[in-house]
């Protein structure tokens, strides 16, 4: 994102647009790593400023506001390659924030002014975890499911059965119950719990987890398909420090009680855990004195948080009041600010990604903040760090930007003490040498132009391919490719690049060491003879068992072996994970789908020409220039010659060709459909996905062209194109025949005007 230089009200329409373009790119990117990988790329503060300001633009400018727009949908994705989709019986909504005591008053006082009368607020704490959906059905829990984007979630059943304190069956007559409940809540991890599950993690040379948010939900959405023992027990033992509470209810339409307050204690009666700190009150300056009181003592509660939940008690309000296409109007989340501390800069190191980028990291002596420990935070580049005016051994201050990513305010001028140094960013890339440049002219980012051997970029490359949007195997991730690309011996990796990935066997990996380091200073561990300390992730010594069996001598360890496994079924993945695994610029997930399902295999990707890339939907000219470039490289075709000599898939079985799906003779055959607005049942993606496999053509502007517009709620411009251009309109129950039957099993369209 580019720095902000203009406030809202003196953009130019023309600006106005580029730069909401610019934020719901940016917004989407921040959501799909945050819901999705369970990663955070930025701090909570510049998120909410981001959507704030994108708020305000569509504000000035309602014509640049789509049915898309981050401010009108719920932040998650309800699509997933870990868990089978689940549909919420009823829409679980998001929250709308407000940051100070001025904003809540003035949220309280529009919630009386819209109510036409006084109204009891209820005050929750606002958990720092995982929102979930239980659904019981006559008292017995039959699905457990996340968020999602609000009508679909991930199936977490089987591992929501090892949390404590979730009944399976809810207590009370059963003939009191109701047939379908959906009970919403929060899964967390508890402080301590935390804290402990680290140390194991450390314990057991793994990385730690960033946050409590993250331990959770990264501890929740795990599959045991393909662990071995071990990893089972790991899996249970994180399980099993998970916690939940329950909040609210959803999908029963007449519930018997009348109040916010009275759900807690028919969730209390049902055997639900409940919090014991919510407290109603009756006035708007109650509300304001339990927001101060708990920001003062946020860290006094078994939990993190973030903020404090107000609702409306009374359940008549609730729909008298309404919600907006994302939130309802009736509730608000109060976001406390983040918290200060002063540490050392110790140094400033620089670390290279993936694609290059060479970026300095603020090292410090370890100091707790918002509830975790800290020891790093990204300075960005060199021009950022010479904008704070930090200096190696400054003593500095330090935030928790949204009780999340660490960030360095600026020194302490005043305790210098003539001992700092200024940080000089280097010339040469830290881990290869390669002399760093600017990716193009005027660019402040430098980049190590080493792409094929930088052994930064590929570990980060190689990591990329293990991840859950890549090949998603488990076994292949920071610490596996680490490994794999850098050993801290001095001999030659396995892999140089990427390219030798699928021919890795036990031979290879039983070699490496890796060096140990210290979780509180992050240098090297050492030995009693001052060499650093070292381990061999990969093989291990046979056990007395296996020595009586006659085996003798170094052991492949359970991480080699899954590994190996995993990498061995990576070989028959879709085609279009395999595409996102090559690391080609710009083609993520959607690119990569639209390619696979258009050409169904890399041979005919790579004969097609500009204009066949570009006419695919979804792809466009500047994916399908960075689509030809990759292959122009010859370390990149060597990647994919490796990969298919050893086994790799780089086609979809049963796939005729060029265009089949659309050639196939599928009941949308020829025709083409716009998809827009939220369609019951569907996710943006697999609207478009059901278009596409249903033969059609899923389009993303309606014109003379266009065959049907399925519009849902918060469809904007494309429904007034339709209108305009006289297309035939559907919605989204209409909208899932069409993709299974055809137009002709559709009923007439209404009479025109």
């Amino acid at each position: 994102m580019r720095v902000v230089e203009k406030t809202v009200d003196e953009l130019t329409r023309d600006e106005a647009r580029d730069e909401v373009e610019a934020l719901t790119t940016r917004i989407l990117e921040l959501r799909d790593a945050y819901y999705s990988r369970d990663t955070v790329l930025d701090d909570d503060a510049t998120y909410d400023a981001l959507v704030r300001r994108l708020e305000a633009i569509e504000h000035l400018f309602p014509e640049l506001q789509s049915q898309d727009s981050p401010t009108q949908t719920v932040g998650g994705r309800a699509e997933t390659t870990l868990f089978a989709p689940v549909e919420h019986a009823e829409r679980m909504l998001s929250l709308d924030n407000v940051f100070s005591a001025d904003e809540f008053a003035d949220w309280a006082a529009k919630v009386e002014r819209d109510a036409g009368r006084p109204v009891r607020l209820l005050c929750e704490l606002k958990i720092d975890g995982l929102a979930l959906n239980l659904r019981y059905e006559r008292g017995l829990l039959v699905t457990a499911a996340t968020r999602g984007d609000g009508r679909v979630g991930e199936d977490v059943t089987q591992n929501v059965l090892q949390v404590a304190g979730i009944p399976q069956r809810l207590a009370g007559d059963p003939s009191e119950l109701p047939d379908l409940v959906e009970v919403r809540g929060e899964v967390f991890i508890p402080k301590v719990a935390f804290d402990e599950l680290n140390a194991l993690q450390r314990e057991a040379g793994e990385r730690e987890f960033a946050n409590p948010r993250n331990a959770a939900s990264g501890s929740l959405r795990q599959k045991a398909e393909g662990k071995n023992d071990e990893q089972l027990a790991r899996m249970r033992d994180r399980l099993s420090r998970l916690r939940m509470l329950v909040h609210g209810i959803g999908a029963w339409p007449n519930p018997p009680v009348s109040a916010q307050s009275e759900v807690y204690g028919l969730l209390e009666r049902w055997g639900l855990p409940i919090s014991t700190h919510f407290r109603v009150h009756d006035s708007a300056a109650g509300a304001a004195e339990y927001i101060a009181y708990h920001g003062e003592h946020r860290h006094d509660v078994e939990h993190e948080i973030d903020g404090v939940v107000v609702k409306v008690d009374e359940l008549a309000l609730h729909g008298e009041l309404g919600a907006t296409s994302r939130a309802p109007r009736w509730a608000i989340a109060y976001k406390y600010p983040p918290e200060q501390v002063n540490t050392k800069l110790l140094d400033i190191v620089v670390s290279v990604g993936r694609t290059g980028r060479a970026t300095p990291y603020a090292v410090m002596q370890k100091v707790r903040v918002a509830g975790s420990e800290v020891r790093q935070a990204t300075l960005h580049n060199q021009d950022v760090v010479k904008a704070k005016g930090v200096l190696i051994g400054d003593t500095i201050v330090l935030r928790k930007a949204g009780d999340v990513i660490p960030e360095v305010l600026g020194p302490v001028v005043e305790l210098r003490d003539g001992t700092e140094r200024e940080f000089v960013m280097p010339t040469n890339c830290p881990e290869c040498g390669t002399a760093l440049r600017p990716a193009k002219e005027g660019d402040v980012d430098l980049r190590c132009p080493n792409a094929r051997s930088c052994p930064a970029q590929v570990r980060g490359r190689v990591e990329h391919i293990g991840s859950r949007g890549g090949l998603d195997i488990e076994a292949l991730g920071e610490v596996s490719a680490a490994a794999l690309t850098q050993p801290d011996v001095p001999s030659i990796p396995p892999l140089q690049t990427e390219a030798g990935l699928f021919a890795l066997t036990i031979d290879d990996l039983l070699p490496i060491e890796v060096v140990v380091t210290d979780a509180e200073t992050g240098l090297p561990k050492l030995e009693a003879d001052g060499s650093a300390r070292r381990r061999t992730p990969f093989r291990r010594n046979p056990s007395a068992a296996e020595k009586k069996q006659g085996l003798d001598g170094p052991q492949p360890s359970s991480a080699a072996l899954t590994l190996l496994d995993e990498l061995e079924k990576a070989k028959s993945k879709p085609l279009w994970r395999l595409l996102v695994s090559l690391n080609i610029r710009h083609v993520g997930p959607v690119a990569a789908r639209a390619l696979a399902d258009w050409f169904g295999s890399l041979d005919a990707i790579r004969a097609a020409s500009l204009d066949d890339l570009s006419a695919v939907d979804g792809v466009g000219s500047i994916i399908a220039e960075a689509v030809l470039d990759w292959f122009t490289v010859d370390w990149h075709v060597e990647i994919v010659d490796r990969w298919a000599a050893a086994g790799v898939q780089f086609s979809t079985p049963g796939h005729a060709g060029p265009g089949a799906a659309a050639a196939a003779g599928g009941v949308l055959a020829g025709l083409t459909v716009v998809a827009t607005g939220s369609l019951d049942g569907f996710t943006r993606e697999g609207a478009q996905e059901a278009i596409i496999a249903a033969g059609g053509k899923a389009a993303s502007s309606v014109s003379k062209k266009t065959d049907f517009v399925a519009a849902g709620p918060g469809a904007g411009s494309k429904l007034a194109k339709a209108e305009e251009l006289g297309v035939r309109i559907i919605d989204a129950a209409q909208f899932a025949i069409l993709v299974t039957e055809g137009p002709d099993a559709l009923p007439p369209a209404p009479p025109a005007g």
